[in-house]
C-alpha cells in the first residue's frame, strides 16, 4: 500500500507553497509545547525542495521552536497542577517524575539533549518551567539543543538530499509503516499494563 509515498509526493508539493514557511513555523512552535508531530517533517521536504534555502528554514525552525518552548515553560511554571490531570491521564506521570529527576542531577544539559534528540521535547519544555529552572540556561539550552537538531537536517538535505532522493522515495512506505507498527506496539503495552 502506497499510502505514505502519496503522503510524501503531497508534502514536497507543500512544501513549495508560498505559505509554507508560515506553516514550518507554526508546527514547530506547536511541537514544542503540545503537538505530537515533530517539525523535521515538514523541514525535511522544505529543504529537499529548495536546498538554496535550506539554512532559511532551519532558523524558522529553531527560532519558533524556542518560542513554542518558552510556552511550555509557562504552561509548566504556571499551570502545571491545572494540567496534572492530562498528564496523569495519558499516562505520562511516571515519565514526568523522571525527567525531574533528570533536571536536577543535569540541569540545562538535560535541556540541550532533549532538543536535539527525538525525545519528545515539550515534556521537558514543560518540567523546566515546573521545577523553576532558571530561564537563561533553559533558552541557551534550547537554542543551541534545536539548532544543531534542525541545522544538522537541512545540511543533510542540502549536501545529499537531491542525491539520495529516490532511495527516501522508495523506503518511504517502509518507512511509515515502520513507524506504525512501533506505534501501535507501544500502545498495545501500555494498554496490557
Amino acid at each position: 500500500m502506497s499510502l505514505f509515498s502519496k503522503l510524501y509526493d503531497r508534502t514536497l508539493m507543500w512544501a513549495q507553497h508560498p505559505k509554507a514557511p508560515w506553516y514550518l513555523g507554526g508546527m514547530s512552535f506547536a511541537e514544542s509545547s503540545f503537538f505530537p508531530v515533530p517539525p523535521d517533517v515538514m523541514l525535511m521536504p522544505m529543504a529537499l525542495a529548495r536546498p538554496e534555502k535550506a539554512f532559511y528554514y532551519a532558523w524558522i525552525t529553531t527560532l519558533f521552536s524556542l518560542l513554542g518552548g518558552l510556552l511550555g515553560y509557562a504552561i509548566g511554571f504556571w499551570l502545571i497542577e491545572s494540567i496534572w490531570p492530562l498528564i496523569q491521564s495519558v499516562g505520562y506521570e511516571a515519565r514526568y517524575h523522571q525527567v525531574e529527576g533528570f533536571f536536577h542531577e543535569y540541569g540545562a544539559w538535560i535541556v540541550f539533549v532533549a532538543g536535539f534528540s527525538p525525545i519528545p521535547y515539550k515534556l521537558f519544555t514543560l518540567t523546566a518551567g515546573a521545577t523553576s529552572m532558571a530561564l537563561l540556561p533553559f533558552i541557551i539550552a534550547s537554542l543551541v539543543g534545536r539548532g544543531a537538531r534542525f541545522f544538522l537536517v537541512a545540511w543533510l538535505m542540502k549536501i545529499g538530499g537531491e542525491r539520495y532522493e529516490p532511495k527516501i522515495r522508495q523506503w518511504i512506505d517502509w518507512l511509515g509503516w515502520l513507524a506504525v507498527g512501533l506505534i501501535a506496539l507501544y500502545i498495545g503495552v501500555k494498554l496490557l499494563k
